[in-house]
C-alpha cells in the first residue's frame, strides 16, 4: 500500500503507507508551528495533493527556522522534513533561496535521499 504525493495526474512521490502518512503529518505540524498552509491536501482516493506555490512557502519558511536556530535539537528535528520537503519540491519544479553556505550540504542530502523516493 502506497501514499502517493500528486500534482495534477503527475505523481511526484509514491511514498509508502506509513511513510507517507508520518511526512503529512509532520509537514502538517511543521506548518501550523510556522503559521502557514503546508500546501499538502489528502484526497479522498488516499493520496496527498500538492499545491506547488504554497508548498514553497512553506519549505521558504522551514529552511529559515532550520538555518535560523543555533538549537542543535530543533535542527535536528527539522533536517528529515526539510531534506525531505527539498525533494519533494525539486519534483514540482520548485525552488527556494538558499544561502550560499548551506547549498553542498542540503544537495548532497537531497541527492542520497531522492534517490531513495520513488515517483
Amino acid at each position: 500500500m502506497s501514499y502517493p504525493f500528486e500534482r495534477g495526474d503527475e505523481t511526484l512521490w509514491d511514498a509508502g503507507y506509513h511513510s507517507g502518512q508520518l511526512y503529512f503529518a509532520l509537514a502538517r505540524g511543521a506548518a501550523e508551528f510556522l503559521d502557514v498552509a503546508p500546501g499538502l491536501t489528502p484526497t479522498p482516493q488516499g493520496s496527498c495533493a500538492v499545491d506547488g506555490e504554497v508548498f514553497q512557502v512553506f519549505v521558504q519558511r522551514l529552511y529559515e527556522l532550520y538555518t535560523s536556530s543555533r538549537n542543535e535539537v530543533l535542527r535536528g528535528l527539522g533536517h528529515g522534513l526539510l531534506v525531505t520537503s527539498l525533494v519533494l519540491l525539486d519534483r514540482t519544479g520548485g525552488r527556494i533561496a538558499v544561502r550560499p553556505q548551506d547549498a553542498a550540504a542540503l544537495d548532497e542530502a537531497k541527492a542520497a535521499l531522492a534517490r531513495t523516493m520513488a515517483s
